[in-house]
Order: C-alpha cells, then structure tokens, then sequence
C-alpha cells in the first residue's frame, strides 16, 4: 500500500510546503495539477525558483532538473543573456497587435539554423503547430489522409489524441470524433516496408508525420537511416514529408534532426526551443505549401486562403527569447556539450545498474536518457542493452506505481526526472549535477527493493 511506503513517507516528511499546496491546488484543478505527465501520487513538488541545471521548491530542497521545462531549456534556467532580451522586449510592450521587429529577427535566426524554413508561420505551441501543419498539407495535396506512428506524440488536437500511449488500434480516445479518427492511417515504428505498402495502396494519404528520432522524443527509436528511406518513399509517391522538431528542434544538432540525419522535410514543426523558454511555436517549410497563408498567392492562384488567426502568435517576448536562445546555439557547443553529459550519464548509470544486479537500463540519443524498467522481466544486460531489440510495448511498458515510487525517491536524493522517466539535458549540467544523479538514482535503487520486487540479472 502506498500509504505503508517509507519513500512516501520519507518524501511527504521533506516536502510539507508542496504538500499545502497541493490541497489548494485540488480546489482549483484535476488531479490538482495542469499538466498530466506532473501526475505524482501523493503530490507533485511546487517549485519556487530555478538557474541553470537546477530547482528548488517551496520548503528549499534543491533538485537537478531533468524536466528542463518539457525540454524547452536548452540553455538551463534563466541564461543571462536571454533574460536581458526578455526585459528589453518587456519594457516595450508585451503585445501590440502588430507585426514587430522581435519577429522579424526570429525568423531569421530559425532560417539560419534550418534551410528547410524557406517560409514560416508562428503559432502559439507545438500542438497549435502540427494542427496548421496537417491543415496545409491537406489543403496543398488536395486529399484527406493522414499518416503517422504509433506512440509518437505530436500534440494534444482531435487527429493526435489516440495511439500514443494507448488506443494503438486506431480507435478514438474519449471526446474524439470517430469520423476523425478514421482519417487518421497508424504505422508501426521502424517498418517501413509496411509504410511502403500504405503509400502503394491508399493514394488519399496527404503526408506522412513523425517524430525524427522515435516516438516520445527517442523512448521508442528509429532505426538508422528510417527517416532517409522515408523521405525517399514519400517522394516518389508524392506525399508531403512532416517532421515534427517541437521535442528535437535545436536540441539534438543545432539543425535539428533533419540537420543530424542530412534530410529536407517539406514541413517542419518547432517549438520548446524555439522561444527560449517561453510559449511559442512554428511551422515551417517549403514556399509553395506555406503560400497557402498568403493573401496575394491566393488572390493571383485563385485558390481559397487558410485562415488562421492566433492572439499570441509571435508575441514580441517569446520571439526576443527565441531569437537570442538561437543565436546562442548557433555560435557556441551548447547542443555538442548537452550530448556529451547525456553519453555520460547513460553510462554511469547502467554502471550502476549491473553493479547492483538490477536489469534495469539507461538509453537514449544526444541530449536526453530514458529508463527501461523491465516490466517484462526479460534478461537483459545493462552495459549491452539494445532499445532497437525491444518492442515498443515493452519500452513504453513502466508499472506506474513503480515509476511514481522511483521518481519520489529520485526526489529525496535530490533528482526530478520527467513523469514519463527519463530526462532532457541542457548545456548547463556539469559533473557536480553528474555525481548527483548517480548517488541518487543509486539511493532509489536501495529504497525500492526494501519495498518492491525489482527485475534481477
């Protein structure tokens, strides 16, 4: 019983002020929270500052932060820098109803990191971003399919809403128009002679969705060279290519992943990264589809215009962020630097894996990590694990009342990782913040096999 749990009950001892805020919260929210994946049984921590690699909440503990503002920070908590643009943009207004010179200076800093933004359009998240993306595709290829993976995320819209985490049969989730649903051709991950056979066989497919490096932002990863064999695929039968970059955009190569894998989408979708920590997203691509905005184009082309409006889009602050978190990334090691302690800590923690004979692992690409729990029991060695070898059932397959404990102990040591257990890395971490995670990834491990049964070597 979670009640009877000593990590519950060591966590609840350390966090009373969170604890007082949570109770308020419950009168206001859901679940007390505004986010699902903040979901943590009995309470979520309530944070009252941050800097660089680091947090602290209301009663002062201080945690190395592997949330990373839903991978938003690349740069850490509150880069200088950035936050001298933001007062700048601040202390002349926070919204004009007018176009501006902050998004101007924006949209020059993503086209000087990704070719493939020949034109861009500023949304207000990366789900408004994939619902105007999908839109132009359809209305630029005149048909009505759309294809995308199983468990690869894209947002929170009606077409996204199922086959993520679950509904992998295609069937709509609660509140989802069946008829949507079905509009909607779900592919399996890494098969792309099945993807082939979809393309052969159901000409209304519009285009193709993904997440670049496997579903989840890498917690189901594709196969070497999928996306090129996709690009290929897509272009002969003329479907639209959509990499979705909201998680990778900036991240995994200042490029993103079409400047990782040497590939040119025709749309892109970006945002996390994009605004420098603050709400902002985009979608970006190839002139002829982005025209399909444009008043004159469509005046001299004769065709009917998308309308799309959008209070926040481009607002002046998030494009001041933006701008200057580009510009950074752009001139210094930030993405190579946040790669390297991702290398790291993947290793030391399967280090510490095998020398507690526990047949857990830590996985992962660039900037990120990710935690295979091993539900299944299978054998697996740590330090040789292969996530390709695995289907994705099985990574994504995390006993939740399992995660929940692992990240209230991870938390008493001091580390908050993501509710999905894994974690995004910025440019800030550093081997203080390394020595940190391993000490307590290495205290959780103690604690839960007090109290659960753990997969063993």
């Amino acid at each position: 019983m979670l009640s009877n749990s000593p990590i519950v009950n060591q966590y609840v001892d350390r966090t009373p002020a969170s604890q007082a805020l949570a109770a308020q919260a419950g009168k206001h929210f859901p679940s007390a929270i505004t986010h699902d994946s903040r979901h943590t049984t009995p309470y979520g921590i309530y944070v009252e500052k941050a800097k660089g690699s680091r947090k602290w909440d209301a009663d002062g503990n201080n945690y190395v932060d592997y949330f990373g503002g839903h991978g938003a920070l690349m740069l850490g908590h509150r880069n200088e820098e950035v936050e001298v643009c933001i007062q700048e943009a601040l202390a002349a207004g926070t919204h004009f109803g007018s176009s501006h010179k902050y998004e101007v200076a924006w949209a020059g800093a993503v086209q000087n990191l990704m070719p493939s933004a020949e034109r861009i359009r500023f949304t207000a998240s990366g789900t408004e971003a994939t619902l105007l993306a999908m839109r132009l595709a359809r209305a630029f290829t005149g048909k009505n399919r759309i294809a995308r993976f199983r468990t690869h995320f894209h947002g929170w819209h009606d077409h996204m809403a199922f086959g993520v985490a679950n509904h992998f049969d295609g069937t709509a989730t609660p509140g989802v128009l069946p008829e949507v649903a079905a509009q909607v051709t779900l592919l399996d991950p890494n098969d792309i002679d099945a993807v082939a056979q979809a393309l052969e066989d159901d000409k209304e497919i519009a285009a193709i969705i993904l997440e670049p490096t496997g579903g989840g932002g890498g917690m189901v990863p594709l196969v070497p060279d999928f996306v090129v064999q996709l690009r290929e695929l897509t272009e002969r039968h003329g479907v639209l290519l959509i990499l979705d970059e909201v998680v990778t955009g900036f991240r995994v190569h200042p490029g993103g992943a079409q400047g990782l894998f040497g590939v040119t989408p025709d749309l892109s979708t970006l945002a996390k990264i994009l605004a420098g920590g603050l709400p902002g997203g985009a979608v970006v691509g190839r002139q002829d589809i982005l025209e399909r905005l444009d008043f004159k184009s469509a005046a001299d082309k004769a065709f009917e215009k998308i309308h799309h409006p959008g209070t926040f889009n481009a607002n002046p602050l998030s494009a001041a962020a933006g701008t200057k978190t580009l510009e950074i990334i752009a001139n210094t090691d930030a993405c190579a630097k946040a790669a390297a302690f991702g290398a790291e800590v993947r290793q030391k923690l399967n280090e510490s894996f095998a020398r507690a004979g526990i047949a857990w692992a830590a996985y992962g690409e660039q900037a990120n990590f990710f935690i295979f729990m091993n539900s299944a029991d299978l054998k697996i060695d740590p330090l040789e694990f292969d996530p390709l070898s695995m289907p994705y059932e099985d990574l994504k397959g995390k006993p939740a009342g399992l995660l929940n404990k692992l990240r209230l102990a991870l938390l008493i040591g001091g580390v908050d990782i993501s509710g999905s257990g894994g974690g995004v890395i910025s440019a800030t971490h550093d081997d203080d913040d390394l020595a940190q995670t391993v000490a307590a990834f290495e205290g959780a491990l103690e604690m839960l096999r007090a109290e659960e049964s753990l997969p063993k070597l």
